[in-house]
Formats: structure tokens, C-alpha cells, sequence
């Protein structure tokens, strides 16, 4: 198995000798002896490594919370800039790209719409067309396969910094397949190569690969953390505490006003393949009710082939407005450089999942369109996939 990065540096650098070369990396961003793509790149004799772009969390991902900006730098190892491409810039301007040849992009991925690192590549592969730069993705395996996709299409009238183009909330892609998808069918149209990963398929997972795992984000520590994110993370659109705070982030789920007992029972009445419901209480250090004891469950995933994530987190959220109808709430703008739109909207990508709940559906009448608008995804995006 090996990442877009180690065949660059062992077999594509070469193509690319005396060009001044740009790195859109994070902590994550490793190659051989869990060495940094930017170390190596730097030292590479035949390349001219001379600005590193940084996503959310920060280029060495220091950032705990979400939605806290990251400033620009000089890199005191290799004096040379670090732009920032999480706060009041988003897109590198012309003097960013200024002298550069090709920006390579090295981020790894998790698998979800709502993650901001594909959204900040689509963004930096537009400035690259403008400016005349190459954009070369070094691609990585999608952590929690390829295979599976669950949820809605993203709507037109909600696309945000959360969702730019219309996939599945768990689309199932490495990013360097929703480069071509965008590049091609969305008319991005920069000049694009893709570096795939040798010996990857898409029904693995990322402990599968034999890759060292590296938090992509501080609050996605474990392959576990990962696995529940594709659904898990729409908590982050309700007053809910989705474990921010605690060592179990998005595992956790619950608020002051939850009874443990109370929403375990009614959430396995959904009678959920793949996971248990642990109630338990847990006080997260920060971010909502920081400080507070909260009453929740904890999702302990039993079977990670028949879990879906997607489901059971409309399910979370059923239960939680069912278990206290009085205290369970939407949250409401700003969140993630929208300021109209409510969060939970920009999350699911269209408003169904919020008037649907309020109404009192449940998970099949919330995801009974879903099915359907995967078929026609898995139909457009099938010319591009690269494994």
C-alpha cells in the first residue's frame, strides 16, 4: 500500500525538477518513518518547496475546536510562507500563487461532505486556474472505505463551506476522485493531475491498509471517532453535546437535560444493526455545556459492515426531541462562515432532516429519498473513480 506522496517522491518528482512547488498539508500529511510530506518534499534535491497552505485545525493542527481561524506564518524550519486557508482567506489570492509552478495537495480525508479539507481543495484548484498553477493531488485512502454512501445529496440553494457541490453526506470517495468529479462535471476545469494510491481497495478500511493513522483533526482521534462522524456529526447543528470536550468526541452524544436510561431505551427500539447504546454521563471540558454533566449514551460499534452511521444519528436526534421536546433545539447561525441558513440545513444539506424531525418522523420516512439520489450520484461520478 502506498499514498500518492510515496510514489511522487519515488517515481513522479522527477517530472517536476526546478519547479517552485506549493504544499496544501497538515499533520496528517506523512510519508515513510511517518516523516512530513513537507520535510520530505523540502529535501528533496530535484524540487523547490517554497509556500505550505495550511485547512481547518491549522497546517500542524493545533486547533482543538471547530470554526477557531488559524493565522498565516513563516515556517521557521524552512523560511518559507504559510498561508492560512482557514479564516478571513479561503481561497489563495494571486500573490499566494505568485512564482508557483504546481501546488500539490496532500491532505487525508474522512469520507464526509460536512469535513472542510475537499471544500478548501476545490477552492484552491479554482485559484490555481486563474493564476495558471497546476494542481496535482497526492491522493490517500478514504479512511472508512469506499464502498458504502449513506444520506442526501446536497441541495442547490445550500451549499456552503460545508458542502460546495451536490455528493452524499458519506460519498464514499477518496478526494482525489471528488477532484476529478468537480473538475470535470462541475466545471472547475484547472489543469489537474491525480496521484493515486498504489494497492488500495475500496472495501478497506483504514486499518486494513497497514498505514499509520494520524488525527486528521484534533476532534477525530481514532479510526472509531471516524467511523460514527458521517452521522454523528449533525449534532453539531442541535444543542446537543456531540463529546466535544471529552476523549470520546462525536461517540458521545447527550445534554444536562437528558435522562441516560431514559433516551438508551428509546433509541433500541430503532432496533439499529451494528451498534449499542450505552448510557452514561460525561462533562466536557469545552464547547457546549462545558463544565456541565451531561446525560447521554455513549455508541459503542459492534459491526462496522452493517453500521449506518446516517441513520442512526436521525435516530439520535428522534429520540432526543421525543425524550425532552421542551429543551431540545436547533442551533441557529452563524456556524462555518454561513449566517443565514440554520446549521442542522447546511449539515444535512437541505432543510428535510430539521422540519421532518419536528414533525415527528422517524429514520425511514427522513432517509426514504436517499436510496435514490445515491443511484444517480454513483452514475455521474463512476467515470472518475480511481480504484
Amino acid at each position: 500500500m502506498h499514498t500518492g506522496v510515496q510514489r511522487f517522491l519515488r517515481h513522479e518528482a522527477e517530472r517536476f525538477r526546478g519547479q517552485r512547488v506549493g504544499l496544501l498539508c497538515h499533520q496528517a500529511s506523512v510519508a515513510d518513518g511517518f516523516r512530513s510530506s513537507a520535510d520530505l518534499l523540502f529535501e528533496h534535491g530535484g524540487l523547490r518547496l517554497a509556500a505550505l497552505f495550511g485547512p481547518q485545525h491549522g497546517i500542524r493542527g493545533e486547533k482543538q475546536d471547530n470554526m477557531v481561524e488559524s493565522d498565516s506564518f513563516t515556517d521557521p524550519r524552512h523560511d518559507i510562507p504559510v498561508y492560512s486557508l482557514y479564516g478571513a482567506v479561503r481561497k489563495p489570492t494571486a500573490e499566494m500563487l505568485d512564482g508557483l509552478d504546481v501546488v500539490l495537495f496532500d491532505l487525508q480525508d474522512v469520507g464526509v461532505r460536512v469535513y472542510t479539507f475537499v471544500w478548501t481543495m476545490t477552492l484552491v484548484m479554482e485559484a490555481c486556474r486563474e493564476a495558471g498553477v497546476r494542481f496535482v493531488v497526492l491522493d490517500r485512502p478514504n479512511p472508512i472505505g469506499g464502498i458504502l454512501r449513506e444520506g442526501p445529496v446536497l441541495k442547490p440553494g445550500f451549499e456552503s463551506f460545508v458542502g460546495r457541490y451536490p455528493v452524499p453526506l458519506r460519498h464514499g470517495l477518496t478526494a482525489g476522485e471528488i477532484a476529478h468529479l468537480v473538475n470535470e462535471e462541475f466545471g472547475v476545469d484547472c489543469e489537474l493531475e491525480v496521484i493515486p494510491c498504489q494497492g488500495w481497495r475500496r472495501e478497506q478500511w483504514f486499518d486494513e491498509t497497514g498505514l499509520p493513522f494520524v488525527p486528521p483533526s484534533p476532534n477525530l482521534p481514532t479510526l472509531d471517532s471516524c467511523t460514527v462522524y458521517p452521522g454523528m456529526v449533525l449534532v453539531e447543528g442541535t444543542n446537543l453535546s456531540e463529546g466535544r470536550g471529552t476523549t470520546r468526541p462525536f461517540e458521545l452524544v447527550g445534554a444536562p437535560f437528558l435522562q441516560p436510561e431514559q433516551l438508551g431505551r428509546t433509541l433500541d427500539a430503532f432496533n439499529l444493526s451494528g451498534v449499542v447504546f450505552r448510557p452514561c454521563h460525561f462533562e466536557p471540558t469545552y464547547q457546549k455545556h462545558a463544565g456541565e454533566i451531561c446525560g447521554g449514551v455513549q455508541l459503542h460499534v459492534t459491526d462496522r459492515s452493517s453500521f449506518q452511521p446516517v441513520r442512526v444519528a436521525v435516530a439520535v436526534l428522534t429520540a432526543a426531541r421525543k425524550v425532552a421536546p421542551d429543551h431540545f433545539a436547533w442551533r441557529t447561525p452563524p456556524y462555518e462562515y454561513e449566517t443565514e441558513k440554520m446549521p442542522i440545513d447546511v449539515l444535512w444539506g437541505g432543510s428535510g432532516l430539521r422540519e421532518m424531525v419536528d414533525a415527528g418522523a422517524g429514520p425511514d420516512d427522513v432517509l426514504s429519498g436517499a436510496a435514490e439520489e445515491i443511484r444517480r450520484f454513483e452514475e455521474l461520478v463512476g467515470p472518475w473513480l480511481e480504484y
